[in-house]
């Protein structure tokens, strides 16, 4: 085996366990795994339904079928963009914040006996390491993207 094949299959192992964890807690809080990367993704942004769609690689309505479940249980909402009145975006309520701030405590404890047993420094290297392999600009110089819930 070689150190190419050591890596796919600890990020494979990885994402099998966090997905997981996010599976199970998405469920504690009656949200599958694409509701609850919707709420990440929108944690700190407005977005246009075709581009939050693009984003996860669904048909717009696909997404809107979500977004509009979403809205039934009040955590998301459309509205027009403050800069172009044309343009609807959505975006979360109150209570999609606050759920979104449960989940996100929720992941970090599930998660903490792995990252638990890393120091500081090995921390900011491993997310330094994984931004680079998920092409996410580095921390220093990065705008908010859109990832799962924090």
């Amino acid at each position: 085996m070689t150190v190419a094949d050591d890596v796919m299959d600890a990020l494979v192992r990885t994402t099998f366990e966090v997905a997981g964890v996010l599976t199970r807690i998405g469920g504690e809080h009656d949200l599958s795994l694409t509701q609850l990367r919707v709420l990440g993704i929108l944690r700190d942004r407005r977005l246009r339904v075709t581009d939050l769609a693009a984003y996860l690689g669904l048909d717009k309505s696909t997404m809107s079928t979500l977004i509009a479940r979403a809205e039934r249980r009040g955590l998301l909402t459309r509205g027009k963009n403050p800069d172009d009145g044309r343009v609807v975006e959505v975006y979360m309520t109150l209570a999609g914040i606050e759920l979104t701030e449960r989940v996100k405590d929720d992941i970090r404890r599930a998660l903490t006996p792995a990252t638990g047993r890393l120091d500081q420094q090995q921390l900011g290297q491993l997310a330094g390491l994984l931004d680079v392999v998920s092409a996410r600009p580095s921390r220093a110089h990065a705008e908010p993207g859109p990832t799962a819930a924090r």
